[in-house]
């Protein structure tokens, strides 16, 4: 059975092709009934119903001068934070990651526990990071599916609590949904959704690049914990959760950093464009837009991870300020000026 391409593609998202992973995921339990009070431990996030999200820290040595939450991408796990963390915490930035249910070390992996039930992992994620660092500013920086998951949570679309943060980071968010597939595409995932929702698809065939950096590629191509076989039913999930993030550029008035990389092969660039253009005015310094002409999908991990890593910490200290890199005065490869977009 064979999916459209633009389907096919989201199972690379944040992906290295790679062998099939053969973990058997028919009986990953189901979300519990909420009932307990979400917990912050040092290794983990215990949420209210009592799922255990390991959790990994990179922490300055002194008191830290801001606090960043990554949200990582689809079949990828708080791994995807270690490039960023490290070297935000050199420059005196916390920063923290956790495995999103279904994914890495979380329960139900290879399952899609529901964007209303992964935005409620981030509010509560959120609310005990700002209790454990009251008075820092606190952003939460999505890549990918963790982008599209950050814009429905903020916005209040995903029929969660909304995460606290003092502003967010879009990190190729994943804003490509039904509206960007041809008919053929969308009949083909409703008909494997309804027919073989068990059934899981690699992408080898797409010979896609997420990134220029080659060794990293291959690390996650033998990493056991990056999932490499992805069900038609998490799928589904996926785009639903793309649909809603790019209806809900309307309503994105946060501050907000936005990144996207001009070879980026796994987000298109129409996409991307189209949620640009809906986003609502705001003052001026409320909204910052790179465009990195070498860059691809996995940013912060690509061979000049270090300069977009650089403007994200430029941003966070000065966000009205020019990004260092000059990425946010790429404005020919985008289709309005950049006061529109400012």
């Amino acid at each position: 059975m064979r999916l459209g391409r633009a389907v096919a593609v989201a199972l690379l998202l944040l992906a290295a092709a790679c062998a099939p992973d053969n973990t058997d995921m028919s009986s990953a339990p189901l979300t519990k009934t909420a009932s307990l009070a979400p917990l912050l431990e040092s290794d983990a996030i215990v949420a209210d119903d009592g799922a255990r999200l390991p959790l990994v820290s990179w922490l300055p040595p002194g008191r830290p001068k801001a606090v960043v939450l990554y949200i990582h991408g689809f079949n990828d796990y708080s791994h995807g934070g270690e490039a960023p963390g490290k070297i935000l915490a050199r420059d005196g930035i916390a920063a923290y990651a956790y495995d999103q249910r279904g994914f890495g070390r979380a329960p139900e992996r290879g399952r899609w526990a529901g964007t209303q039930r992964l935005a409620q992992d981030l509010a509560e994620a959120s609310r005990l990071l700002r209790a454990r660092h009251p008075g820092l500013p606190l952003y939460l920086l999505g890549e990918s599916m963790g982008g599209a998951l950050v814009v429905a949570a903020v916005t209040g679309v995903s029929g969660a609590e909304k995460p606290v943060q003092d502003g967010i980071i879009l990190m190729a968010p994943a804003v490509w949904g039904r509206a960007y597939l041809n008919i053929f595409e969308r009949g083909a995932l409703a008909l494997a959704y309804a027919f073989v929702p068990n059934m899981t698809f690699t992408g080898q065939s797409l010979h896609i690049m997420a990134s220029d950096n080659i060794e990293m590629l291959r690390e996650l191509a033998r990493d056991p914990l990056f999932i490499k076989a992805t069900r038609v039913d998490a799928i589904k999930g996926l785009v639903d959760l793309m649909d809603l993030a790019y209806a809900a550029g309307p309503l994105l008035t946060e501050k907000t950093l936005l990144l996207y990389g001009a070879h980026d092969e796994l987000i298109p660039v129409e996409p991307v464009k189209g949620f640009i253009r809906s986003l609502p005015a705001v003052p001026p310094g409320r909204r910052t837009i790179a465009w990195y002409k070498a860059g691809y999908h996995m940013l912060s991990r690509d061979l000049e991870g270090a300069t977009v890593i650089a403007d994200i910490e430029s941003w966070i200290e000065h966000p009205a300020a020019p990004l260092p890199s000059g990425a946010d005065r790429n404005v020919l490869e985008v289709p309005d000026s950049e006061s529109r977009w400012r």
